[in-house]
């Protein structure tokens, strides 16, 4: 699965994993080879929302995205009734309330899902803001710190649901906060879900990363009573200052000198092993040729915002050659595996974030989580490592709370 511009605007850059779920979901529409019996997806699927937090806090829900029957986006009620959103202004103008109430602590609510390429969001204590520009929903921008949702406690979901099926994950991709799993219940009865931590792990994590040198404690975000509200991803923090800019040089220089004098092979399908491509690096640029020799794309020496977010410099476009090289390559940075394996991707984890120049909050979620998943930065799906759970013929979806101890 890909990562390409997710379907809705706002004013940061677009989390590639939900553009990940968009984009497989559309591959698989343009399939012939998807089974018809498949188009049965009916128009709203129950999601049963858990609350295991053990927070008193009233939490407040929203299903936003894009509607795929139209192209319009907006918001889903409790029904899974699609509402459009207003045409917004310049400055940005308020949009509607889009809230329901979720379940207390130890309760559960059941609200249909609709057809959408969006997400569900969740805040405890008190509801998102929300503003409408002339392109659309302004979403939170949390490493801003003039953002109205900079002390709100909150989280999403990302899914698409169509007539292929659902596709639901737990994200890091932008920040670590609130925590919670996603699941969906399959046609025989039982039920996929991945993003529960390991006991103790949400504590650990902040802890892990509070010990971690070199800036990477400034991540953290913590409100005025004390309460832990989030850890920027990295990119955000180079963003919002927290964290050097400089903080991969010295790994992508030691890529540099590697792969001026050895050959770097990408193979990025793995089910066409014969499609393989060949980097090397002459002064600023890696160059890639295919088999026949030919140079198909370049690289430009990346830094680290655009390793991190796995743009810029690394942009993946919604190819065949660029898009997967592009990927592969992020993919290799962040987990610093590239100067271990010319051979790229490498899927074992065993030898990720072996470096001691690595992307550390990746590395450290990764570490907390049950089942080792997770959507770390945004091509984390590579080698199949991100929290995502798919079903062609889904029953019902879930979204649990998880306690923060």
């Amino acid at each position: 699965m890909s990562a390409h511009r997710a379907p809705y605007r706002s004013r940061r850059k677009p989390s590639a994993a939900l553009a990940a779920l968009a984009v497989a979901a559309a591959l698989l529409i343009a399939s012939p080879s998807v089974p018809a019996a498949e188009a049965a997806v009916p128009t709203t699927i129950p999601l049963t929302l858990t609350n295991n937090s053990g927070r008193g806090d009233q939490v407040f829900v929203y299903v936003i995205g894009t509607e795929l029957a139209t192209g319009r986006q907006g918001w889903a009620d409790v029904n899974g009734t699609f509402h459009p959103w207003p045409a917004g202004g310049n400055p940005p103008t308020p949009a509607p309330d889009a809230s329901f109430t979720g379940p207390a602590n130890g309760q559960t609510k059941t609200i249909r899902m609709p057809k959408f390429s969006g997400r569900v969001y969740f805040s405890y204590g008190q509801k998102l803001v929300f503003k409408l520009t002339t392109g659309g929903l302004v979403q939170p921008a949390v490493q801003n710190p003039s953002d109205p949702n900079v002390n709100i406690l909150f989280n999403w979901t990302e899914y698409t649901l169509n007539d292929s099926g659902l596709w639901i994950n737990s994200t890091q991709v932008d920040m670590f906060s609130a925590p919670y799993a996603v699941g969906v219940k399959i046609p025989n009865g039982t039920t996929k879900s991945t993003g529960h931590l390991k006991p103790g792990g949400y504590n650990g994590f902040f802890n892990a990363l509070r010990n971690q040198p070199g800036g990477w404690a400034n991540l953290i975000r913590t409100r005025s009573d004390g309460t832990i509200l989030r850890a920027l991803a990295p990119g955000h923090g180079i963003e919002a200052g927290a964290l050097p800019a400089t903080v991969l040089s010295d790994y992508v220089n030691r890529v540099w000198t590697k792969y001026a004098s050895q050959t770097l092979t990408v193979t990025p399908f793995a089910d066409q092993p014969s499609v393989k491509y060949f980097g090397r690096v002459s002064g600023n640029s890696m160059n890639f040729t295919n088999t026949a020799g030919a140079v198909v794309t370049s690289f430009q020496k990346p830094d680290s915002d655009s390793i991190f977010g796995c743009y810029k410099l690394l942009d993946a476009p919604n190819d065949l050659v660029r898009g997967p090289i592009s990927r592969t390559l992020c993919a290799g940075y962040n987990r610093s595996t590239l100067l271990t394996n010319p051979n790229q991707p490498d899927t074992s984890d065993a030898g990720f974030y072996q470096d001691t120049v690595t992307n550390h909050y990746s590395r450290k979620i990764h570490a907390q989580m049950a089942d080792g998943k997770a959507y770390g930065f945004a091509f984390d799906d590579v080698g199949a490592h991100e929290s995502l759970v798919n079903d062609s013929n889904p029953q019902q979806a879930y979204i649990t709370l998880d306690p923060f101890n």
